[in-house]
C-alpha cells in the first residue's frame, strides 16, 4: 500500500492507495474486490460550527468530516493521480489553493481495516 499525504497551510491531509494483491477495507459502497487500486482517504468541508477545530494556514476553522468514498482504478497511475486530486479538492474545499499543495508518497505498512 502506498501512503499519499498532500501538505498544505501548516496542515496535511492522508490516504490510503491499496495496490494489487493486498486486502482493501470493506464496507458499503467499496468498490468492486476486482479493481486493482483501491484509494481511500477523507473528505471533509468548513462549517460555520460544531465540527472537528483545526488550525489550518494561520486560523482556526471548523471541519465537518463525510463517509470517506473508496474509488477503484486499473493502473497506478490513474489512481495516483486520481489521489492527488482528490487531496488538493479537499484543500480547495476550506479555501487553500488547491496549487500550493506539495505531495509525499510513502510505503505502508498500516493494517487495512474493515468499516462496517
Amino acid at each position: 500500500m502506498l501512503i499519499v499525504r498532500g501538505l498544505a497551510g501548516g496542515t496535511d491531509l492522508t490516504g490510503t492507495l491499496y495496490e494489487r494483491g493486498e486486502q482493501a477495507p470493506s464496507f458499503r459502497g467499496a468498490p468492486d474486490e476486482d479493481a486493482a487500486y483501491v484509494w481511500v482517504c477523507d473528505e471533509f468541508y468548513e462549517v460555520s460550527s460544531g465540527g472537528t477545530v483545526q488550525v489550518v494556514d494561520g486560523r482556526e476553522i471548523n471541519l465537518a468530516f463525510e463517509s470517506p468514498m473508496p474509488r477503484g482504478f486499473d493502473t497506478r497511475e490513474q489512481a495516483l493521480e486520481c489521489a492527488k486530486e482528490h487531496i488538493r479538492t479537499q484543500f480547495a474545499r476550506i479555501g487553500l489553493d488547491p496549487t500550493d499543495v506539495e505531495f509525499e508518497t510513502e510505503n505502508g505498512s498500516i493494517e487495512a481495516e474493515n468499516y462496517g
